[in-house]
């Protein structure tokens, strides 16, 4: 389903990958664990196009996708949130859906009124909203409501493109233990055959929701295993979780 061949990502002599390869499966879900540095943002912004790659390649569906834009990658099923909001603070909850649905339909052109009068994107706003539990906070202004809301709408729009594959980089960076919770049950509740690429600092909710673990240190993989086995792993532990003497 996404494929990377041999990211490299150099600014100046600095590498902030080197030589990343991973293969997802389709309705796979996979977590990037590492510690802050490792170059896990930069390599979502490589796969989402926002960066390119010094070298390599990223494939989906069997298509060399490298060269492609954001908005070309994006009409093939590519979508992402991001580790800070990216939303429009001025409109309601509503509004911010009906543009993500309306630019999936090929409709980024109309008038807000008019796409929010449309009975196709009016049910696919419903039904989107519904899906990451904002119902009932549709008409309140993005400004107006919590952060953990606005990370909750950020996955919202990013399913309302309808997408095969899904990156979210951190997406219960800055919320309480509530909506930690929350995010648990919202990620098991994602359409089993939509592919979906984590990066998350939170290792109850990686571990809960992974089908296997990707790690990176100073931008390379180092290990890579199902929830147990990374468990299991004294590196991983060493590197990331903290817990391992090396001298023990």
């Amino acid at each position: 389903m996404l494929e990377a061949r041999a990211l490299n990502k150099a600014f100046g002599s600095l590498v902030v990958t080197k030589d990343v390869s991973f293969a997802l499966e389709k309705g796979e879900r996979r977590v990037v664990l590492g510690p802050n540095g490792a170059g896990k943002t930069t390599l979502f912004n490589i796969l989402a196009g926002e960066l390119k790659p010094s070298s390599g390649a990223i494939v989906m569906n069997g298509r060399d996708i490298t060269a492609l834009p954001v908005a070309a990658r994006a009409r093939l099923g590519l979508a992402r949130s991001y580790q800070k909001n990216n939303l429009f603070g001025s409109l309601t909850v509503r509004e911010n859906l009906a543009l993500a649905v309306a630019t999936a339909r090929g409709a980024a052109g109309w008038m807000l009124r008019d796409t929010l009068t449309d009975p196709d994107i009016i049910a696919e706003v419903r039904d989107a909203a519904a899906s990451v539990g904002l119902t009932e906070a549709l008409d309140m202004p993005v400004d107006a409501v919590s952060y953990g809301v606005r990370r909750q709408l950020e996955v919202g729009i990013a399913l309302s493109t309808r997408p095969s594959v899904l990156l979210m980089d951190e997406p219960t960076s800055g919320v309480g233990p509530g909506m930690i919770q929350a995010f648990h049950k919202l990620l098991h509740t994602l359409p089993r055959d939509l592919t979906v690429l984590i990066i998350e600092h939170d290792m109850d909710l990686a571990f809960d929701v992974a089908d296997r673990i990707t790690v990176l240190n100073y931008g390379e993989v180092v290990f890579e295993g199902t929830p147990e086995e990374t468990r299991a792993s004294p590196m991983v532990r060493e590197i990331y979780l903290g817990e391992w003497d090396a001298h023990a």
